[in-house]
């Protein structure tokens, strides 16, 4: 070997020996509703997905990630708008965030069909459940209609005979009775579609009264259901007609808004702060050292669902180039999830089991939700046998 020769050799091993330069962090787009009434579901589902980014250190899986976050507003133009400009300008391969249908319908399309994964932590329309499934288009939350499926079963399980069902005009609201309507054996004495950004319910509650429903079923998340909630209340509805709802007519926020009022009413849900399990002790343990404010499903599905980019993430090393093997992590759903048990159906929604909740006073005196019961065991949807991939 001449000098030359050497001296090469000798430069090729000292550079083998020097750490490999970090390699940029994986970028996660985030579009989610973080002002208006509405505003706190949205801060939730960030709040509880950086949770579990903060929990290690600003990785999943063990790949340092960067969370990029945009306001939507609740307008689907303006959600279309930003999922452009993350896939184009930023290059983002996996979004999140999501909350209300209407917004989901107009951006999640456009997001799939480039080739980027979009997992929701909250909306999940029907339509994009069944004939308009996608392979890059997952779900942590559940399907819209068995979210209240669970309400019309829990509402048929507690011996109601009537129901007057009421929802926003959009495609989270019918689907919502849709679902109601699909489990609850009774008659129904009323159905009323109210508007999305509705602040006064007077005349549909004088129809409610008129109607005598045994029970009243009722889907208005947010701060909607705050103001519809208080109206019941103060129109003496609540002592007279008996509520059964979907865990987002009854979250955190809500039950310290409207108090008291509350106690009593019944609520199902996929999970509660109450679940005994480690993943769920560890997320609430979390939540609770980080953020002086109440926990929601909202913030337990945004965590969730950067659980389950974790896990795609751990399994390919980081490498999300390779479509058909993030894909094939990301179905396996190989993460503890806060509610237990959980798995991808084949339309990759939930496959989950359902309780039953209470509002009822705590041992501090302060209105809480109890698990009290179960309502399904191990509850797909209405259609995913539609979806064909």
């Amino acid at each position: 070997m001449n000098f030359k020769t050497a001296m090469l050799a000798a430069s090729i091993a000292a550079l083998a020996t020097l750490p490999a330069a970090a390699a940029d962090p994986v970028k996660i787009g985030m579009i989610t509703t973080l002002s208006g009434p509405a505003g706190y579901l949205g801060q939730d589902v960030r709040d509880g997905f950086k949770l579990a980014m903060d929990m290690e250190g600003g990785k999943l899986g063990g790949v340092p990630v960067e969370l990029i976050v945009e306001d939507d507003g609740l307008k689907p133009g303006q959600g279309k708008q930003i999922a452009e400009r993350f896939l184009s300008e930023n290059g983002i391969k996996l979004l999140t965030g999501i909350v209300f249908s209407n917004v989901a319908g107009a951006t999640v399309p456009d997001i799939v069909d480039s080739g980027a994964f979009y997992i929701s932590p909250n909306a999940a329309p029907s339509n994009l459940a069944g004939k308009e499934c996608n392979e890059n288009y997952f779900v942590v939350s559940w399907q819209n209609d068995s979210l209240h499926e669970s309400a019309g079963q829990n509402a048929t399980n507690l011996g109601y005979k009537k129901a007057f069902v009421l929802a926003p005009n959009y495609q989270a609201g019918k689907d919502a009775i849709a679902g109601f309507k699909r489990y609850f054996k009774g008659e129904i004495a009323g159905e009323i579609y109210t508007r999305l950004d509705q602040t006064d319910f007077a005349a549909e509650l004088a129809q409610v009264r008129a109607a005598k429903p045994d029970v009243v079923f009722q889907f208005h998340p947010g701060g909607l259901g705050i103001t519809f909630l208080r109206q019941y209340e103060q129109s003496g509805l609540m002592k007279e007609i008996p509520m059964v709802v979907a865990e987002p007519s009854m979250d955190g926020v809500t039950l310290a808004a409207v108090g008291d009022a509350a106690i009593g009413l019944n609520v199902s849900s996929h999970w509660n702060s109450d679940f005994d399990n480690a993943a769920n002790k560890k997320f609430m343990d979390a939540w609770n050292k980080t953020y002086n404010r109440p926990v929601t499903y909202y913030a337990s599905q945004g965590y969730d669902a950067a659980l389950a980019y974790a896990s795609a993430l751990k399994a390919t090393g980081g490498n999300i180039d390779d479509a058909d093997a993030f894909r094939a992590a990301l179905r396996k759903a190989d993460f503890e999830s806060v509610r237990g048990k959980f798995a991808f159906g084949p339309n990759q929604h939930p496959v989950q089991d359902w309780y039953a909740l209470r509002v009822e006073k705590g041992t501090d005196g302060k209105p809480v939700l109890k698990t009290v019961g179960e309502v399904f065991k191990d509850h797909g949807d209405a259609y995913a046998a539609e979806c064909k991939m």
